[in-house]
Formats: structure tokens, C-alpha cells, sequence
């Protein structure tokens, strides 16, 4: 067996030990390990394999085939750059399984724990309310030109931006925790609001709108219970997501460009053809290429990280300076060292392990994957929870994938936006429990014993 094919089928062994020790654990934690394991299957499985059967020589405007691994030779510089992958893998696969083990010995059922804010007419509310407003700041941004796209250095529009995650949490908050009796009106809502976040997937040229509304769906039907139905229609509609956004970018797409893109494509089976896009957007092969030759103990120090740490949880308003982002500096200063990218500016995913790799080798890996399994353990958590700020936290996650291809200093940016964003909800949610109270009083309506606002805030 070739090298490359070594490390790559050690990586798929680990990405299966993380979904089959999933299958014992209930809950949202399933449904998110699984898209981990298929997320990074992506992206370390299926792109390697396509590199290796087909050689592809690098072309402009095809991020699938590496310059540098290229020229160090595919079977080589695949085999080298999954390293510390295979070592990250299964390392977190030897944590979810212990986690596995360990629940299952103190019978532990996350499933059978309540929903506090599923079918809450406040909260309800309160979603429908951000869904309206963040529509409108999509509406204005995409009017202005200030929509941003996929991998942009910064919004053009920070306080567009802040408006638009209104959107991002009413729609993904409104398909986990809606509930009506109508079996109809239930699956009209989930499929309008994933229809809008399919479109908006196509404006702003990013995978992430429309998976995390596939996510947001999946983590609903762990919430209220499995068959085979819902099975059938959460992979149907990951399909049509998938699918639906390639089809989407070919009616944004002229004549010209079509055919710069067919001769591309030419390279490659046309088996693969129908893969091509969606490898094209799991890209974290180039991260680990670029933490690989980068190096480890690279780039920030441990008083480094830290700084920029606790600095990302703090308003840019407070902090009075510009705060550092990760994606922009990986960019920069990580790949900067293997690529030209003077006259690039854009931000970057770096993953957890590639991160890692760069900031402390293979110590920093297992800390970064440690992370990440105890933020997952954390944010799921945060699904069953009475208070506000924690559950809005807890969709916060669906919907960006930091838990899928960012690293600690991602994690925490995402964290410092979205803290933003909870005390906008927290807000909205008085206003709305307000609105309600003086429509019970004036319809002669008691509110309901021991019903109170605060008491799910702190």
C-alpha cells in the first residue's frame, strides 16, 4: 500500500470509530459528531482520494489540486501532510469513544432530558421577530452591495452584519424549536425557512447558510425523536441543499464562465463531475498542507493566544482597537510562508488540528481536539437549557461551523460576535413577553403561576 493510501484509509478508520461510537450516544451530540465525521470525510478523505486517482495538474480557478503538493508529488505530500491529521482523528475518536463508554455505564440520556424553549410562545415570538429583522438587513445589504461573500477578509458592513445573524437565529431557532400540532403548517414553515436560507446561501456564495440549516433540522428530529422517515428526509434534504446550491451558483453564472469552468472540469472522470463543487468548498486539505509546511511552533505563542483570546470576547466598541482575526492572519502569516498571498486578502479556515499543529505540533493538536470535544460537549449541552443567553448560544453553533473547521481562536471570535447578537435576542425576547402580558391582561387572560422572564435569562 502507498503511502498516501495508508495515511488516508488510517484517517477514514478514525472518522468511523468517531460515527459508529456516535450511534451509542442520544441526542443532538449524535447528529453533530456524524457531520463531523461526513464534513471531514470531505475534506481529508474524499479529496485526497480524488488527488491520488487522478493526478490533476493545477489550473487557475481550481482549488482542488495543491500547487505544492503537486510539485512534492501527490502520493508524497499527501501522505506528509496527514500526519498529524491521523494523529488528531484518532485522538478525538479515543475521546468520543470513552465518552461513549462512560455514558453508557451511568445510563446517562441526554434524549430524555426537556426542552425548555421547544413550542415556547415567547421564544416563538422572539424568533419570529429577529427572522423579520435580520430579513430586512439581508434585504438592505444585498440592495447596498454589502452582503459579503464566502471567505471575504471582513463585512464590509459590521452593523449590517450584526442584523443579518438576527436572521441566521430566528431561521435556524424557528426550525429546532417551533412545534404546532399541524404536521402540515410545521413541515411549511421548516421548508420555507430552509428555502431562504438556501437562497441566501446564494447570494453571499457560502456553504454555510443552507448546512446549517440541514444541521438545524437534523438536530430538531434528535430533539423530538428518530424513524425512518425523518432519516430518509434529513439525507433527501441534505441532497437537495447540496445540490440546489451548485444549481443556484450555474443561474448566477455567465456563458463564458461556464465554459472556463467545463474546461476545468475536463481534468477530472465525469463520475466526479457532480462532486466537484462541493469538494471545492471543504477545503481544510490546503489548512493541513499549510500547517505542514509551516511547521509546528510556528506562528503565536501561548501568551499570544490567550491575549487574542480573551480580547475576541470583548465589544470592538470597548476594546477600542481592531481585534485580531484568525482566518486573516492564517492567511497571512501560516500560509503566507508556503504561498504568495501578498496580493490576497481573504480569511481563512484553519480546523482544529492544523491549527494546533502550528501553535504547539503535536501537543497542540491533542489540546485543539480536546477543545473541540469539550466545546461540543458544551454547545449541545446548551440545546436543553432553560436560560436564554445559553440556548441562543447553543444555535449559535448549528449554524456556524467552528466546530467543524475552526480551531480555539475561531471558536472564541465566534463566541465574542454571537455574545453580541444574545443580548439583542434577550432584549427582543422582554419586548415580546411584554407585548404578550398586556394582550392577556386586556383579553382578561391570567399569566400562567410562576411564569417569569428573568428567570430564564440568568
Amino acid at each position: 500500500m502507498a503511502p498516501a493510501q495508508l495515511e488516508v484509509s488510517l484517517v477514514a478508520g478514525a472518522l468511523a470509530t468517531i460515527v459508529v461510537a456516535a450511534m451509542y450516544l442520544p441526542g443532538v451530540v449524535r447528529v453533530f459528531l456524524i457531520a463531523q465525521s461526513a464534513h471531514w470525510s470531505l475534506s481529508y478523505v474524499g479529496r485526497p482520494v480524488v488527488l491520488l486517482w487522478v493526478q490533476p495538474t493545477p489550473n487557475y480557478g481550481d482549488n482542488i489540486p495543491d500547487p505544492r503538493l503537486a510539485d512534492y508529488g501527490y502520493d508524497g505530500g499527501i501522505a506528509m501532510v496527514l500526519h498529524p491529521v491521523v494523529f488528531g482523528l484518532w485522538v478525538y475518536a479515543g475521546l468520543i469513544v470513552a465518552y461513549a463508554v462512560w455514558s453508557r455505564l451511568r445510563g446517562l440520556d441526554p434524549a430524555a432530558r426537556p426542552v425548555p424553549f421547544a413550542g415556547n410562545p415567547e421564544f416563538t415570538g422572539t424568533l419570529v421577530v429577529l427572522y423579520a429583522i435580520g430579513t430586512l438587513g439581508r434585504l438592505a445589504a444585498y440592495a447596498t452591495g454589502t452582503s459579503g461573500k464566502a471567505g471575504e477578509l471582513e463585512s464590509p458592513s459590521p452593523i449590517i452584519n450584526l442584523v443579518t445573524i438576527m436572521a441566521t437565529l430566528g431561521a435556524i431557532g424557528l426550525i429546532v424549536f417551533y412545534r404546532n400540532d399541524s404536521a402540515r403548517t410545521t413541515m411549511l414553515v421548516v421548508g420555507v425557512l430552509t428555502a431562504g436560507e438556501l437562497v441566501w446561501t446564494a447570494i453571499v456564495q457560502s456553504k454555510t447558510p443552507i448546512m446549517g440549516a440541514a444541521l438545524a433540522i437534523a438536530v430538531r428530529f434528535a430533539l423530538t425523536g428518530w424513524n425512518r422517515v425523518k432519516v430518509i428526509g434529513v439525507l433527501g434534504i441534505t441532497g437537495v441543499a447540496i445540490g440546489g446550491f451548485g444549481w443556484l451558483q450555474s443561474l448566477k453564472t455567465d456563458a463564458a464562465s461556464k465554459a472556463e469552468a467545463a474546461q476545468v472540469d475536463s481534468q477530472y472522470p465525469a463520475i466526479v463531475h457532480p462532486f466537484l463543487s462541493m469538494l471545492r468548498r471543504f477545503d481544510l486539505l490546503e489548512a493541513a498542507t499549510d500547517a505542514w509546511f509551516a511547521g509546528p511552533n510556528s506562528w503565536l505563542s501561548p501568551k499570544d493566544v490567550a491575549v487574542h483570546a480573551f480580547q475576541s470576547l470583548i465589544p470592538t466598541q470597548l476594546l477600542g482597537a481592531e481585534k485580531f482575526r484568525s482566518g486573516a492572519a492564517w492567511a497571512e502569516q501560516v500560509r503566507g510562508r508556503s504561498v504568495d498571498m501578498s496580493t490576497v486578502e481573504v480569511s481563512l479556515a484553519e480546523g482544529n488540528i492544523n491549527e494546533g499543529y502550528v501553535l504547539a505540533g503535536y501537543l497542540g493538536v491533542a489540546i485543539g481536539v480536546t477543545v473541540t470535544f469539550i466545546s461540543l460537549l458544551l454547545f449541545t449541552r446548551a440545546l436543553y437549557s432553560r436560560y436564554l443567553a445559553v440556548a441562543i448560544l447553543g444555535l449559535s453553533v448549528i449554524e456556524v461551523p467552528v466546530l467543524f473547521e475552526r480551531g480555539v481562536l475561531g471558536t472564541v471570535e465566534m463566541l465574542g460576535k454571537y455574545l453580541q447578537a444574545v443580548v439583542v435576542a434577550w432584549l427582543v425576547y422582554l419586548i415580546v413577553g411584554e407585548y404578550r402580558r398586556r394582550v392577556r391582561e386586556l383579553s382578561g387572560v391570567p399569566l400562567p403561576p410562576g411564569k417569569t422572564r428573568t428567570a430564564q435569562w440568568v
